[in-house]
């Protein structure tokens, strides 16, 4: 993830990276936050803060691993909050948001959507893995 190619204008501005956030039972249940270490891993490599304190999960949300793309959308709206406290450190950045899978984006764009409402002006999305779609060539 952090040998991904980015253009200049990304590398020259980024300001940090962002894990999405994990519901509390969920981390408690597994003992860690699994965007969090990515985002550890590709923060350090790129010398770049991690920014665990701009971006909550507000309300549990269900696995998306079972869901259509329609109830992804549901289950992650509103989900997730940039605090008060962070839109100041918000403001203006250009920020990479880190998570282990992309099925439908749809919790990426939950997630960018908050960033953005707390002040952040571009967010950049790196995930570990792309989940197959029903249109991939085997």
């Amino acid at each position: 993830m952090a040998r991904v190619e980015w253009p200049l204008d990304v590398v020259e501005e980024r300001a940090g990276v962002v894990p999405v956030p994990l519901a509390r039972s969920r981390e408690r249940e597994r003992g860690y936050n699994q965007s969090q270490l990515l985002a550890e891993a590709v923060g350090a490599e790129w010398g770049l803060a991690v920014m665990t304190d701009v971006l909550c999960r507000v309300r549990t949300t269900h696995s998306q691993t079972r869901l259509t793309p329609g109830e992804r959308l549901r289950n992650v709206a509103g989900a997730f909050h940039a605090p008060a406290e962070a839109r100041e450190r918000l403001r203006g950045t250009h920020l990479v948001l880190v998570d282990d899978v992309v099925t439908t984006a749809a919790t990426l764009n939950a997630c960018a959507a908050a960033l953005v409402g707390g002040g952040a002006r571009i967010i950049s999305y790196v995930t570990f893995a792309r989940a197959p779609a029903a249109g991939d060539a085997r």
